[in-house]
Protein backbone atom coordinates (compact mmCIF):
# COMPACT_ATOMS: atom_id res chain seq x y z
CA UNK A 1 0.00 0.00 0.00
CA UNK A 2 2.71 2.61 1.12
CA UNK A 3 4.44 1.30 -3.00
CA UNK A 4 1.04 2.26 -4.76
CA UNK A 5 0.33 5.80 -2.50
CA UNK A 6 4.22 6.64 -3.50
CA UNK A 7 3.63 6.22 -6.91
CA UNK A 8 0.73 8.20 -6.95
CA UNK A 9 2.41 11.11 -9.20
CA UNK A 10 2.79 14.73 -7.05
CA UNK A 11 -0.18 16.81 -6.93
CA UNK A 12 -2.67 14.75 -8.23
CA UNK A 13 -6.07 13.82 -5.61
CA UNK A 14 -8.71 11.87 -6.05
CA UNK A 15 -11.48 13.88 -7.57
CA UNK A 16 -14.30 15.74 -6.09
CA UNK A 17 -17.03 18.13 -6.31
CA UNK A 18 -16.18 21.57 -4.63
CA UNK A 19 -18.94 23.16 -3.17
CA UNK A 20 -19.27 25.38 -6.11
CA UNK A 21 -20.22 22.63 -8.42
CA UNK A 22 -22.65 20.95 -5.22
CA UNK A 23 -24.59 24.74 -5.50
CA UNK A 24 -24.56 24.48 -9.39
CA UNK A 25 -26.06 21.13 -9.46
CA UNK A 26 -28.68 22.31 -6.50
CA UNK A 27 -29.37 25.30 -8.63
CA UNK A 28 -30.10 23.59 -11.57
CA UNK A 29 -32.63 20.82 -9.85
CA UNK A 30 -33.94 23.88 -8.28
CA UNK A 31 -34.19 25.43 -12.18
CA UNK A 32 -36.00 22.08 -13.83
CA UNK A 33 -38.41 21.74 -10.62
CA UNK A 34 -39.40 25.40 -11.18
CA UNK A 35 -39.75 25.07 -15.16
CA UNK A 36 -41.55 21.87 -14.87
CA UNK A 37 -44.10 23.79 -12.21
CA UNK A 38 -44.45 26.93 -14.11
CA UNK A 39 -45.29 24.40 -17.59
CA UNK A 40 -47.75 22.06 -15.51
CA UNK A 41 -49.53 25.14 -13.89
CA UNK A 42 -52.26 25.42 -16.74
CA UNK A 43 -53.11 21.81 -16.56
CA UNK A 44 -53.93 22.21 -12.97
CA UNK A 45 -55.75 25.06 -13.09
CA UNK A 46 -57.54 23.47 -15.99
CA UNK A 47 -58.25 19.95 -13.92
CA UNK A 48 -59.40 21.96 -10.93
CA UNK A 49 -61.61 24.60 -13.01
CA UNK A 50 -63.22 21.35 -14.46
CA UNK A 51 -64.23 19.67 -11.36
CA UNK A 52 -65.62 23.18 -9.55
CA UNK A 53 -68.67 25.99 -10.08
CA UNK A 54 -66.96 28.68 -12.09
CA UNK A 55 -67.01 30.53 -8.09
CA UNK A 56 -64.81 27.48 -6.96
CA UNK A 57 -62.75 27.47 -9.50
CA UNK A 58 -61.35 30.84 -9.38
CA UNK A 59 -61.26 31.07 -5.38
CA UNK A 60 -59.37 28.33 -5.06
CA UNK A 61 -61.84 26.83 -1.82
CA UNK A 62 -60.15 23.86 -1.26
CA UNK A 63 -63.71 23.32 0.45
CA UNK A 64 -65.40 23.84 -2.44
CA UNK A 65 -67.65 20.89 -3.57
CA UNK A 66 -66.52 18.60 -6.23
CA UNK A 67 -68.90 18.64 -9.60
CA UNK A 68 -69.49 16.66 -12.43
CA UNK A 69 -71.91 19.09 -14.23
CA UNK A 70 -69.18 21.21 -16.44
CA UNK A 71 -68.66 17.84 -18.14
CA UNK A 72 -72.00 17.12 -18.57
CA UNK A 73 -72.71 20.88 -19.96
CA UNK A 74 -69.53 20.38 -22.44
CA UNK A 75 -70.69 17.31 -23.72
CA UNK A 76 -74.15 18.47 -25.09
CA UNK A 77 -72.69 21.89 -25.98
CA UNK A 78 -70.85 20.77 -29.26
CA UNK A 79 -70.76 17.78 -31.70
CA UNK A 80 -67.55 15.73 -29.68
CA UNK A 81 -67.65 12.45 -31.15
CA UNK A 82 -67.83 14.45 -34.72
CA UNK A 83 -65.03 16.52 -33.82
CA UNK A 84 -62.76 13.23 -32.52
CA UNK A 85 -63.52 11.71 -35.49
CA UNK A 86 -61.89 14.26 -37.71
CA UNK A 87 -58.80 15.20 -35.75
CA UNK A 88 -58.30 11.14 -35.69
CA UNK A 89 -58.57 11.20 -39.44
CA UNK A 90 -56.75 14.11 -40.20
CA UNK A 91 -53.35 13.39 -38.18
CA UNK A 92 -53.86 9.76 -39.79
CA UNK A 93 -54.13 11.19 -43.30
CA UNK A 94 -50.96 13.50 -42.49
CA UNK A 95 -48.97 10.86 -41.04
CA UNK A 96 -49.63 8.51 -43.63
CA UNK A 97 -48.56 10.86 -46.08
CA UNK A 98 -45.36 11.83 -44.67
CA UNK A 99 -44.08 8.29 -43.80
CA UNK A 100 -44.70 7.95 -47.15
CA UNK A 101 -43.33 10.76 -49.36
CA UNK A 102 -40.40 11.49 -46.47
CA UNK A 103 -39.17 7.83 -46.96
CA UNK A 104 -38.69 8.16 -50.67
CA UNK A 105 -37.28 11.60 -50.35
CA UNK A 106 -34.49 10.56 -47.32
CA UNK A 107 -34.23 7.27 -48.99
CA UNK A 108 -32.88 9.56 -52.67
CA UNK A 109 -30.98 11.59 -50.39
CA UNK A 110 -29.03 8.97 -48.95
CA UNK A 111 -28.19 6.52 -50.99
CA UNK A 112 -28.65 8.23 -54.61
CA UNK A 113 -25.83 10.64 -55.70
CA UNK A 114 -27.39 13.02 -58.73
CA UNK A 115 -26.38 16.52 -59.75
CA UNK A 116 -27.50 19.21 -57.56
CA UNK A 117 -28.52 16.50 -54.60
CA UNK A 118 -26.85 18.40 -52.30
CA UNK A 119 -28.42 21.95 -53.00
CA UNK A 120 -31.76 20.52 -53.55
CA UNK A 121 -31.37 19.08 -50.12
CA UNK A 122 -30.75 22.58 -48.79
CA UNK A 123 -33.71 23.83 -50.50
CA UNK A 124 -35.23 21.41 -48.73
CA UNK A 125 -33.96 21.88 -45.49
CA UNK A 126 -35.18 25.96 -46.07
CA UNK A 127 -38.42 24.90 -45.21
CA UNK A 128 -37.65 24.85 -41.75
CA UNK A 129 -36.93 28.21 -41.61
CA UNK A 130 -40.09 29.66 -43.18
CA UNK A 131 -43.09 29.71 -40.67
CA UNK A 132 -46.60 27.87 -41.52
CA UNK A 133 -48.46 31.13 -41.25
CA UNK A 134 -46.56 32.90 -44.11
CA UNK A 135 -47.87 30.18 -46.85
CA UNK A 136 -51.39 30.39 -45.30
CA UNK A 137 -52.76 32.89 -48.05
CA UNK A 138 -50.76 30.75 -51.58
CA UNK A 139 -52.31 27.82 -49.17
CA UNK A 140 -55.18 28.80 -49.05
CA UNK A 141 -55.08 29.97 -53.05
CA UNK A 142 -53.91 26.15 -54.22
CA UNK A 143 -56.67 24.30 -51.98
CA UNK A 144 -59.38 25.93 -53.30
CA UNK A 145 -58.19 25.74 -56.86
CA UNK A 146 -58.01 22.16 -56.29
CA UNK A 147 -61.48 22.04 -55.38
CA UNK A 148 -60.21 20.75 -51.46
CA UNK A 149 -61.79 23.40 -49.12
CA UNK A 150 -63.58 22.23 -46.08
CA UNK A 151 -62.08 18.64 -46.93
CA UNK A 152 -59.59 16.26 -44.46
CA UNK A 153 -57.40 16.05 -47.56
CA UNK A 154 -57.38 19.58 -47.67
CA UNK A 155 -56.53 20.48 -43.75
CA UNK A 156 -53.17 17.85 -44.15
CA UNK A 157 -52.41 18.22 -47.73
CA UNK A 158 -49.38 21.46 -46.73
CA UNK A 159 -47.84 19.23 -44.35
CA UNK A 160 -47.16 16.05 -46.09
CA UNK A 161 -44.15 16.99 -47.16
CA UNK A 162 -42.16 17.33 -44.43
CA UNK A 163 -38.58 18.87 -44.32
CA UNK A 164 -38.06 17.53 -40.56
CA UNK A 165 -39.27 14.31 -41.44
CA UNK A 166 -36.83 13.92 -44.88
CA UNK A 167 -33.99 14.87 -42.76
CA UNK A 168 -34.55 12.98 -39.91
CA UNK A 169 -34.88 9.43 -42.15
CA UNK A 170 -31.95 10.48 -44.31
CA UNK A 171 -29.34 10.99 -41.28
CA UNK A 172 -31.33 7.33 -40.35
CA UNK A 173 -30.38 5.65 -43.68
CA UNK A 174 -27.25 7.39 -43.52
CA UNK A 175 -26.04 5.12 -40.46
CA UNK A 176 -27.54 1.97 -42.14
CA UNK A 177 -24.34 -0.07 -42.95
CA UNK A 178 -23.68 -0.66 -46.63
CA UNK A 179 -22.78 -4.58 -45.80
CA UNK A 180 -26.84 -5.21 -45.23
CA UNK A 181 -27.55 -3.40 -48.74
CA UNK A 182 -25.03 -5.22 -50.55
CA UNK A 183 -26.47 -8.18 -48.63
CA UNK A 184 -29.71 -7.60 -49.63
CA UNK A 185 -28.62 -6.72 -53.47
CA UNK A 186 -27.27 -10.29 -53.34
CA UNK A 187 -30.04 -11.88 -52.63
CA UNK A 188 -31.95 -10.56 -55.70
CA UNK A 189 -33.47 -7.73 -53.72
CA UNK A 190 -33.92 -4.04 -56.58
CA UNK A 191 -33.81 -0.96 -55.16
CA UNK A 192 -37.26 -1.11 -53.53
CA UNK A 193 -36.59 -4.32 -51.63
CA UNK A 194 -33.70 -2.94 -50.21
CA UNK A 195 -35.90 -0.01 -48.84
CA UNK A 196 -38.37 -1.92 -47.52
CA UNK A 197 -36.39 -4.95 -46.09
CA UNK A 198 -33.05 -3.42 -44.85
CA UNK A 199 -33.67 0.54 -44.16
CA UNK A 200 -37.32 0.98 -43.04
CA UNK A 201 -36.67 -1.47 -40.67
CA UNK A 202 -33.51 -0.43 -39.36
CA UNK A 203 -35.44 2.66 -38.98
CA UNK A 204 -38.44 1.83 -36.83
CA UNK A 205 -37.28 4.07 -33.67
CA UNK A 206 -36.72 7.05 -36.12
CA UNK A 207 -40.21 6.28 -37.22
CA UNK A 208 -41.96 5.78 -33.77
CA UNK A 209 -40.27 8.99 -32.49
CA UNK A 210 -41.45 11.29 -35.54
CA UNK A 211 -45.06 9.80 -35.57
CA UNK A 212 -45.20 10.37 -32.27
CA UNK A 213 -44.26 14.11 -32.72
CA UNK A 214 -46.38 14.55 -35.73
CA UNK A 215 -49.33 12.95 -34.32
CA UNK A 216 -49.19 15.44 -31.72
CA UNK A 217 -48.36 18.63 -33.27
CA UNK A 218 -50.76 17.79 -35.66
CA UNK A 219 -53.89 17.20 -33.20
CA UNK A 220 -53.00 20.87 -31.52
CA UNK A 221 -52.90 22.43 -34.79
CA UNK A 222 -55.51 25.40 -34.95
CA UNK A 223 -54.57 28.20 -37.24
CA UNK A 224 -54.92 26.48 -40.69
CA UNK A 225 -57.79 24.02 -39.57
CA UNK A 226 -59.55 27.25 -38.93
CA UNK A 227 -58.84 29.14 -42.07
CA UNK A 228 -59.81 26.09 -43.98
CA UNK A 229 -62.92 24.59 -42.54
CA UNK A 230 -66.16 25.76 -42.82
CA UNK A 231 -68.59 22.98 -40.93
CA UNK A 232 -68.78 20.59 -38.31
CA UNK A 233 -68.14 17.92 -41.10
CA UNK A 234 -64.78 18.68 -41.48
CA UNK A 235 -63.72 20.68 -38.15
CA UNK A 236 -61.26 18.89 -35.46
CA UNK A 237 -60.98 19.22 -32.22
CA UNK A 238 -59.46 22.83 -31.33
CA UNK A 239 -61.17 24.55 -33.81
CA UNK A 240 -64.33 22.99 -32.22
CA UNK A 241 -63.25 23.70 -28.78
CA UNK A 242 -62.54 27.81 -30.17
CA UNK A 243 -66.15 28.28 -31.33
CA UNK A 244 -67.41 26.11 -27.96
CA UNK A 245 -66.04 28.77 -25.62
CA UNK A 246 -66.71 32.17 -28.18
CA UNK A 247 -67.56 34.84 -26.38
CA UNK A 248 -70.55 35.62 -27.89
CA UNK A 249 -71.96 32.28 -26.57
CA UNK A 250 -71.13 33.26 -22.89
CA UNK A 251 -67.59 32.70 -21.54
CA UNK A 252 -67.86 30.46 -18.32
CA UNK A 253 -64.32 29.01 -17.26
CA UNK A 254 -65.26 25.74 -15.34
CA UNK A 255 -66.75 24.50 -19.05
CA UNK A 256 -64.74 25.64 -21.03
CA UNK A 257 -61.82 23.66 -18.91
CA UNK A 258 -63.86 20.72 -18.98
CA UNK A 259 -63.72 20.86 -22.86
CA UNK A 260 -60.35 21.51 -22.99
CA UNK A 261 -59.86 17.89 -21.04
CA UNK A 262 -61.85 16.29 -23.74
CA UNK A 263 -59.60 17.95 -26.34
CA UNK A 264 -55.96 16.96 -24.50
CA UNK A 265 -57.13 13.85 -23.15
CA UNK A 266 -56.37 11.38 -25.54
CA UNK A 267 -52.88 12.77 -25.87
CA UNK A 268 -52.49 12.67 -22.32
CA UNK A 269 -53.39 9.15 -22.39
CA UNK A 270 -51.07 7.70 -24.88
CA UNK A 271 -48.17 9.82 -23.35
CA UNK A 272 -48.64 7.69 -20.57
CA UNK A 273 -49.24 4.15 -21.95
CA UNK A 274 -46.18 4.60 -24.51
CA UNK A 275 -44.02 7.15 -22.47
CA UNK A 276 -41.09 4.57 -22.24
CA UNK A 277 -41.01 3.98 -26.04
CA UNK A 278 -41.72 7.85 -26.65
CA UNK A 279 -38.24 8.71 -24.84
CA UNK A 280 -36.39 5.64 -25.93
CA UNK A 281 -37.15 6.13 -29.47
CA UNK A 282 -35.87 9.39 -29.29
CA UNK A 283 -32.35 8.39 -27.25
CA UNK A 284 -32.11 5.28 -30.06
CA UNK A 285 -32.85 8.08 -32.96
CA UNK A 286 -30.19 10.20 -32.48
CA UNK A 287 -28.94 11.79 -35.58
CA UNK A 288 -25.93 10.79 -36.99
Amino acid sequence: MTDIVAMRPAGRTPARRTPIWRTLGTLDAVGAILLALIWIAPLVFAVWAAFHTPQGALSFDLSAPVTLENFRTAWAGAPWPRYFLNTTLLVTVILAGQLFFCTLAGYAFARFRFPGSDALFMLVLLQLFILPEVLIVENYAMISRLGLFDTILGIGAPYMASAFGIFLLRQAFKGVPRELEEAARVEGCGWTGVLWRVYIPAAKPVYLAYALVSIATHWNNFLWPLVVTNSNETRPLTVGLSLFAAPESGVNIAVISAATLFTIAPLMVAFLLFQRQFIQAFLRAGIR
